[in-house]
C-alpha cells in the first residue's frame, strides 16, 4: 500500500541510489514476487522505514528502477533531433534502436513480471499516466525524426512514420522479451541492421 513519502532528513546522505539499486538486483535475480520493500531494504543495508522517505510504495520504487536505465536510452533518441540530415538515416536510427534494445534488454524482465501483481501493475501504470511517461515518448521522437527526414529527402515519402517507429520500438522489446524467454545469446545488432534497411524500404547490405 502506497503512503506519502517522508521528507528527507538533513545532513544524512541519500539512499535512494542504493535502494533502487538493490530492487533492480532482486527483480533481475529472484524475480519481482521476493522484491518485497523488506528484501530490498535488507539488500540495500538500511530499514524498511527508510524506503519510504524516498518512495511512496512498491510501484513507485519499481518506476525509479526503470527510469534509472532511460538516460541510456533517451540519450541517443535526443540526439535525433539534431542529427537530421547528418550521417544517414539508416546510421541514425541504428545507434538509436541500439540503445533502446538495451534499456529493454535492462527493463524486460520487471515489465513482464508485473501482469502476475494485478495491483501493482495498476499502481505503476497510474504513476505512467500521471507522469506522461512510457512507450509512447520514444515512439513520438522516432516519428519525429523520420518525418523530420523525409521532407529532406533522405527518407522515402512512402514510408509511413508513424508505423516504422512503432515498428522499430515493437521489435526490439519482442527480441528482447523472446532472448530472456528462450535465454538467447544472439547479438541484436545484425538484425537491427535488417530491420532498419527494412522500414526504411532500403536495400539490404
Amino acid at each position: 500500500m502506497n503512503q506519502p513519502a517522508k521528507a528527507p532528513r538533513r545532513g544524512r546522505a541519500s539512499r535512494k541510489p542504493q535502494i533502487v539499486a538493490a530492487a533492480e538486483k532482486l527483480i533481475r535475480t529472484h524475480g519481482l514476487a521476493h522484491a518485497t520493500t523488506k528484501a530490498i531494504a535488507a539488500e540495500a543495508g538500511c530499514s524498511e522505514g527508510a524506503l519510504y522517505v524516498h518512495f511512496r510504495g512498491r510501484s513507485e520504487l519499481l518506476l525509479a528502477v526503470l527510469e534509472e536505465s532511460l538516460p541510456d536510452m533517451l540519450v541517443p533518441l535526443q540526439s535525433l533531433e539534431s542529427a537530421v540530415g547528418k550521417a544517414t538515416p539508416r546510421e541514425n536510427l541504428r545507434r538509436a534502436l541500439m540503445a533502446i534494445f538495451a534499456f529493454h534488454q535492462r527493463v524486460t524482465p520487471g515489465i513482464s513480471a508485473l501482469f502476475s501483481e494485478p495491483d501493482l501493475l495498476a499502481g505503476f501504470r497510474e504513476s505512467l499516466v500521471s507522469q506522461n511517461k512510457g512507450p509512447h515518448g520514444a515512439i513520438a521522437r522516432l516519428r519525429k525524426y523520420i518525418a523530420a527526414e523525409q521532407k529532406l529527402g533522405r527518407v522515402n515519402r512512402s514510408v509511413d512514420a508513424e508505423i516504422a517507429a512503432t515498428t522499430l520500438m515493437a521489435s526490439s522489446f519482442f527480441q528482447s522479451f523472446v532472448g530472456h524467454l528462450l535465454g538467447g545469446k544472439e547479438p541484436f545488432e545484425p538484425f537491427c541492421k535488417r530491420l532498419v534497411a527494412s522500414v526504411l524500404q532500403l536495400n539490404r547490405e
